[in-house]
């Protein structure tokens, strides 16, 4: 294959590469979850229990109001790219054994991909008291794929690659999420759950059915083509369902399990207020879109041989906005499925140690979700009372591991928190990601205590 074509997707690939690593956002969780990594299915407190284990809802009945002030959690994240692995092939000519094991763990991980996710507490709506809770926070997520052919391609060039798949995936969507929690106690166990109205803020991605990119390549001859079909929505509306249960505290223990967002649905292209007061902030090119439009992108590369290497250009694109509407006129409406997650937890308390561990999985590899099982395990000191000590560890792999730290600041009627968390690596240079949060919450002067003290057994109060 010729110079002019490896330098041509070499750079588009780092065109793609800078695009997904410049929109840094975090993955939707709060800085105690963040510190024990994610293992808090069953010890989540008050209004952060929302998004977990809505059960434990019914332990809040105990304690003081919890109200948020403010919150923020953002990062990113890859499945492939970290300093200890730049380092490995800088400056190195890479063997054929080299080249088959980066490209056999591309293929295995689906390509490389970037998943972004974040989230803001919206200051003073999300509120915690008794065994209900109301909750508001801004998401965003986003998913980035770029195919292992293109990795093979750049490595191995055109030989024994007659047919490469180049086909990209991208999927942003942000949404405020707004849930109203409630939890059922029992002798000896409680049951909550937690209805959610989501209200599509804004959605774009390239639709998987309708697009392609290939690149072929012949002993005396490449090329290839490829369709992007790009829809986009604004002010979509939709609704989730969180259901949960947990065990009472007996002998410092306690069991749980959850299924988040078990029914989540966002419609787009649909009547929705606010389109009414606001106008659709999307654009392409300068041009403002609607609903009535989508994008399409294409790409063609004409055949490249040696004599025509000295030709014009090989590589012609279009990106258009194009009408999306059905055969009778009318905008083509679609749904976007909310990313599910089931969660099983245990975890044990004594004295000033606090132990939990969880194992959850999604359903798709989508957005924030993945189809793999994840164990954590996280543990939290309590040796000085108003400065918990928080670390955790999680594994979803050989090299998808998660190692995360945190404490806390809780002084009378003010909860801060702040933790961070290696994504995909244990140090520095072997993290593929780094997530930082941050939140500021109040309570009452009295701090957050049980007003009765802790019980072994025997059944919860009645909600009042």
């Amino acid at each position: 294959m010729g110079k002019k074509t490896h330098i041509l997707i070499h750079s588009r690939f780092i065109i793609l590469l800078f695009l997904a690593v410049g929109i840094c956002f975090g993955q939707k969780r709060d800085p105690r979850s963040v510190a024990l990594a994610g293992a808090t299915t069953t010890i989540a407190d008050g209004i952060y229990a929302v998004g977990f284990n809505p059960a434990l809802i019914a332990f809040q009945k105990d304690k003081p109001f919890m109200l948020q002030l403010g919150g923020v959690d953002f990062g990113v994240g890859n499945n492939y790219l970290s300093m200890a692995a730049m380092n490995a092939i800088s400056g190195t000519t890479l063997n054929d054994d080299d080249k088959t094991n980066i490209i056999n763990r591309l293929e295995n991980r689906g390509g490389i991909s970037f998943d972004m996710n974040g989230q803001i507490a919206i200051p003073g709506i999300n509120y915690a008291s008794g065994n209900m809770a109301i909750t508001s926070n801004i998401m965003y997520m986003s998913s980035y794929v770029l195919p292992a052919g293109m990795v093979r391609l750049m490595l191995e060039g055109n030989a024994n690659n007659p047919d490469v798949d180049m086909t990209v995936g991208m999927e942003i969507m942000s949404v405020n999420e707004m849930g109203f929690s409630f939890a059922v106690p029992y002798e000896s166990f409680a049951i909550g759950f937690t209805l959610k109205y989501l209200q599509g803020l804004f959605y774009m991605g390239i639709d998987p059915d309708s697009s392609y990119a290939n690149f072929i390549t012949k002993p005396d001859r490449v090329y290839g083509s490829g369709s992007y079909f790009i829809r986009q929505g604004f002010g979509g509306a939709g609704y989730g369902l969180d259901i949960g249960i947990v065990t009472k505290e007996i002998n410092g223990m306690r069991f749980g399990a959850s299924l988040i967002n078990a029914f989540g649905t966002i419609g787009w292209n649909k009547p929705s207020f606010i389109k009414d007061i606001m106008k659709y902030p999307l654009k392409w090119k300068g041009e403002r879109l609607s609903d009535e439009v989508a994008i399409l992108y294409t790409y063609k590369i004409d055949e490249l041989r040696a004599d025509n290497l000295s030709g014009g250009s090989i590589f012609t694109s279009e990106s258009k906005v194009v009408k999306n509407l059905d055969e009778n006129g009318k905008v083509k409406e679609f749904n976007i499925r909310y990313p599910a997650i089931l969660r099983f937890g245990a975890s044990y308390k004594k004295d000033e140690l606090l132990i939990s561990s969880d194992l959850t999985t999604g359903f798709e590899d989508r957005l924030y979700a993945h189809s793999r099982w994840r164990w954590a395990l996280g543990a939290e000191l309590y040796r000085f009372p108003a400065m918990p000590l928080r670390m955790g560890f999680a594994w979803e792999g050989m090299d998808r591991t998660e190692l995360g730290m945190g404490i806390g600041f809780h002084g009378g009627p003010v909860m801060i928190d702040l933790a961070f968390s290696f994504k995909s690596g244990l140090w520095i240079h072997s993290m593929k990601g780094l997530n930082v949060s941050l939140g500021f919450t109040m309570t009452s002067f009295k701090g957050r205590k049980d007003k009765g003290g802790a019980v072994e057994s025997g059944p919860s109060p009645v909600p009042e």
